[in-house]
């Protein structure tokens, strides 16, 4: 409730104890049921039957027992001595202000993201052997299943670490876009241009004649290895080889600069 898990009715929970004069119920002598046993009571009583619920019903319940067992007409008072105990609890939850959950889940209770990628970028995901999954999730402490529909279960310690492991999938399993800005590193660097990676694993051209708005008749006289660049993706051509360009950025483009820009 305070940390804002949508459940549907506030939940309390109760454990009831039983102590039998002759240890057992079918034997005569004394018995009491107790309400909201202590740990004494626990290890030296005859039942641990916890109950938990909501004010309209029951939603789970346990029961450890060291007796032969109980009768209905004993099952039945420790139910109605829990509901009782229940509802006081949640009164005094009430009191508290604790009616509904709060409007937003706790940056620090743990998450479940789902999402769907392309069967064809299952791999992409796994990598050889398991080592790119693998490697996500011990980089962000987070559990991630996949199946053969490419469905992902992602369970994350919290909803900050989920953003950030799904942000890592999207990127492992994004295609390029023609007009979108990128913001990636000079990877390897040719006489005919630069390389650069703007999706992980997925590395763009920059021709030298899209380097800037002047000639150029060096690559390495406007970027490095190593370079952090901007570029605009002109296309990808049939073959999936992808073009790129810095000079389109420089050209004074109006709906280039209102482009949403993807980062490494």
């Amino acid at each position: 409730m305070d940390a804002g898990v949508p459940i549907k009715a506030p939940v309390a929970g109760v454990a009831m104890g039983l102590i039998s004069e002759k240890g057992s119920v079918s034997e005569g002598g004394k018995i009491e049921i107790l309400t909201d046993i202590t740990g004494t009571e626990d290890h030296l009583g005859d039942m641990d039957f916890k109950i938990t619920g909501t004010e309209f019903g029951i939603t789970a319940c346990q029961m450890d027992i060291k007796i032969k067992g109980i009768t209905p007409e004993l099952m039945a008072k420790a139910l109605t001595q829990a509901k009782q105990g229940r509802l006081h609890i949640l009164g005094k939850m009430k009191e508290l202000g604790l009616e509904a959950p709060r409007p937003h889940l706790s940056e620090k209770a743990p998450t479940m993201i789902k999402m769907r990628i392309p069967t064809n970028k299952i791999r992409d995901v796994i990598g050889s052997g398991g080592a790119v999954i693998k490697g996500m999730q011990s980089q962000t402490g987070c559990q991630i299943n996949i199946d053969d529909s490419g469905n992902i279960d992602i369970a994350a310690p919290s909803a900050k670490v989920g953003a950030v492991c799904r942000r890592m999938i999207e990127e492992l399993t994004a295609e390029p876009e023609p007009g979108r800005i990128y913001k990636g590193k000079v990877k390897t660097i040719q006489p005919f241009g630069a390389f650069v990676e703007i999706l992980p694993g997925r590395d763009g051209l920059v021709h030298i004649s899209e380097l800037a708005d002047h000639r150029v008749d060096r690559v390495e006289d406007v970027v490095q290895v190593g370079s952090e660049v901007t570029v605009m993706c002109l296309g990808v051509d049939p073959k999936g080889k992808i073009k790129l360009s810095i000079k389109a950025l420089n050209e004074g483009n109006g709906a280039a600069a209102d482009m949403p820009s993807e980062e490494m």
